[in-house]
């Protein structure tokens, strides 16, 4: 088989495309394609009747390396003028529109972009950064593109810190796929009611919005859904999350005050008091049972939290009211004002917890994702701009199809 005739077959170049040459550069260790259109290929784009060619252009892709070798394909690719549609270049079979990379090797380069940041793609491939970068843009667009909104059931809410700061991205993701549907620039009430705007027509569906206890996400459910206040979820995690800020400041306050008096039994036991006693080693156990047992206000203040940790299993809803409302007459008669102030708060949010135990929702999905997109931003020492964050955000997380469609299909 000749080199021309085994490129044919490696490109899926058919008639009326031929391959006309294989040069082999070895000073620039290059392989260069040259391929050729015929007269019969002259025909428009859009509607595919044959039209006289307006001008031609040389023009270079970049394709997947032959061996050691860069290898390139070249052709000079016409404009034709059709009578109905004006002018327009031919389409090439091997690489899509406005792009100088071949259609495989782009789809090599998104597999690579799966198990490395950019960097580490671009010294693999000898392309440029940009170049990577470029091609992963084109992918989440596609995505998008080619991905049609539909109605989803439950929805989580939660932000992601996209650098040091107060600088936020407000994440959304459909719990029922664990894929992430929108991301946004920010956290406050229009952030997330751009959301909410894109997704109008499908809101009927949503039966539930698991969130935190962040007044913008609040407010917005309301403006936008029916009977918000029947799907507001409120994830357990952040309510425990609270808690846990409760019982931290009671010990400062304490630790503070037993330390003027010289008694540093509180000294070093901030962490002791927040982690879950399940996870305690047998000494470490019997030691902190025993401070439980010291004549403490912590230790009042922990015993609620580890109260409220058991309030969420609840399948009666006259019960799990009864249990927390006993949980609340606790923290208000308890004197300690970080606990009195928690508890007010979560009676204002009370139908969000209520709704989060009926309905068996909680927020993990979404820490799961965070967690999941802060190991990207790691691997990838950070980003130039939000916009390329946003992008990394969908690639990895999105459940976009992300590849350009091949040559035969």
């Amino acid at each position: 088989m000749r080199d021309t005739e085994l490129y044919a077959q490696i490109l899926g170049v058919q008639s009326p495309w031929n391959v006309d040459c294989v040069d082999f550069l070895k000073n620039k260790k290059e392989v260069c394609v040259t391929v050729s259109l015929s007269k019969a290929g002259y025909c428009c784009p859009e509607c595919g009747k044959p039209c006289n060619g307006y001008d031609v252009k040389r023009r270079r892709w970049r394709h997947l390396d032959t061996c050691q070798y860069s290898t390139f394909i070249e052709a000079d690719v016409p404009r034709v003028e059709c009578k109905e549609h004006g002018i327009h270049s031919v389409g090439v079979p091997w690489a899509e529109e406005k792009t100088r990379f071949t259609i495989l090797l782009e789809r090599f380069v998104i597999d690579l972009l799966h198990e490395a940041p950019i960097s580490v793609v671009a010294r693999w491939t000898g392309l440029s950064w940009s170049q990577v970068d470029g091609i992963q843009s084109r992918a989440v667009s596609r995505g998008l593109a080619k991905k049609k909104k539909e109605p989803v059931q439950d929805i989580g809410i939660d932000e992601t810190s996209s650098k040091k700061g107060h600088h936020y991205l407000t994440i959304v993701h459909d719990k029922a796929t664990g894929n992430v549907i929108h991301v946004g620039v920010g956290r406050n009430t229009e952030t997330i009611d751009n959301f909410y705007e894109a997704w109008q027509d499908h809101l009927w569906a949503v039966q539930s919005v698991s969130m935190d206890l962040w007044p913008a996400f609040i407010g917005s459910a309301r403006k936008w859904l029916k009977d918000a206040d029947s799907k507001i979820c409120f994830d357990r995690f952040h309510v425990a999350g609270f808690f846990g800020k409760a019982v931290d400041q009671v010990r400062k306050r304490e630790h503070h005050d037993l330390k003027s008096d010289g008694n540093d039994l509180l000294k070093g036991t901030k962490y002791d008091w927040l982690r879950n006693g399940n996870n305690l080693d047998g000494r470490s156990r019997r030691w902190f049972i025993k401070l439980t047992r010291e004549n403490l206000k912590t230790s009042r203040a922990w015993a609620i939290k580890e109260t409220a940790s058991m309030l969420w299993k609840y399948k009666s809803k006259t019960w799990a009211e009864k249990a927390w409302r006993n949980l609340f007459g606790w923290m208000y008669r308890s004197r300690l004002s970080p606990m009195i102030n928690l508890a007010k708060s979560l009676k204002k949010h009370f139908y969000g917890i209520m709704n989060s135990i009926m309905l068996g929702i909680d927020n993990g999905m979404a820490e799961s994702i965070n967690s999941k997109i802060q190991k990207v931003k790691k691997m990838a020492c950070g980003f130039r701009n939000i916009e390329r964050f946003q992008n990394a955000i969908m690639f990895h997380f999105g459940g976009l199809d992300l590849y350009p469609a091949l040559p035969t299909q």
